[in-house]
């Protein structure tokens, strides 16, 4: 049922994984936005096919050598990803939950970027004199801004879980997806059958680097099937989490955005490959660290029960 005086706070997922720059900006206009959504009945999904189509046209422009096409694009990154933003509020705010709405909103912001990697690299070719050496760098590094995003998702999805508890989680295991995913038939249900074998394989790589993570949530579901870790521990988690939720955050859009902003104002979009080969990849490493420590903590406490 909708709610009228649904407020802003209402629509976050939470204050703990809220940037400081989505409080300000992005989600206060992606709120007013929901709203009108709400009350033209616009769904959550068509909001996030739409920040798909503008976050797409976005990465066209970065291929040209022109700064006020370069300044156009930067404007529609920015409204695709206060589009990213609405989806999710006024699915929150209408109770317009799906899985499928999950995974659109999941794959839009890798759309937008893999269009945004070849855009870049097409423009080194073309305007900067490049070599074909240009298309594997710019191969490696989306590959490490996904994989660099899905983890940091996958961080965030575990600290939600145990801050907010199993019934408003968004966490799910590769096991269940896989029992979902065979009672789908190719014949009746090739689309959702199509993007579950997506989900399944972006799920398996959020895990692949973080064992222990992996081993945590395999060992939550065998002791805990359909309910929560007692309160102690998932206060425990929460604590330890949440001075590292801010590497998490790093490794999502807006950081990467501003930089990749600047090297376009100032004509040097090569400096964005090395940032996320750089130190983005060496943030990625610190925080799977980190966090691996702090998963085998809570799982042996777990085990001890």
């Amino acid at each position: 049922m909708q709610n009228d005086k649904t407020t802003l706070k209402q629509t976050l997922k939470s204050a703990d994984t809220e940037e400081w720059l989505d409080i300000v900006f992005y989600r206060r206009i992606g709120y007013a936005l929901a709203l009108l959504c709400r009350r033209l009945h616009i769904t959550p999904n068509a909001v996030t096919i739409v920040s798909i189509i503008i976050g797409a046209s976005a990465g066209v422009l970065y291929y040209f050598d022109d700064m006020l096409l370069n300044a156009a694009g930067i404007l529609l990154l920015v409204m695709a990803n206060t589009l990213d933003s609405t989806d999710g509020q006024l699915a929150r705010m209408t109770g317009q939950y799906s899985r499928l709405g999950r995974i659109l909103d999941g794959v839009s912001g890798d759309i937008w970027f893999i269009i945004i990697y070849f855009a870049i690299a097409y423009r080194l070719r073309d305007f900067d004199g490049w070599t074909w050496l240009v298309y594997p760098l710019g191969v490696a590094a989306g590959y490490s801004h996904i994989m660099q995003a899905a983890i940091a998702d996958s961080y965030r999805g575990l600290h939600l879980f145990f801050l907010n508890g199993r019934e408003k989680s968004e966490m799910e295991s590769v096991e269940t997806l896989k029992k979902d995913y065979d009672k789908l038939t190719w014949r009746k249900n090739w689309f959702k059958k199509l993007v579950m074998a997506f989900y399944i394989n972006y799920t398996r790589s959020q895990q692949q680097f973080s064992p222990a993570m992996r081993k945590l949530r395999s060992d939550i579901e065998r002791c805990y099937p359909g309910s929560n870790p007692p309160d102690t521990l998932r206060a425990e988690y929460r604590k330890a989490s949440l001075p590292l939720l801010k590497y998490t955050n790093i490794l999502t859009f807006n950081t990467r955005a501003i930089v990749l902003f600047i090297t376009l104002l100032i004509n040097e979009v090569w400096v964005y490959y090395v940032f996320e080969l750089t130190v983005m990849n060496l943030l990625l490493v610190y925080m799977i660290l980190r966090y691996e420590k702090v998963c085998r903590r809570i799982d042996e406490k777990i085990m001890e029960q």
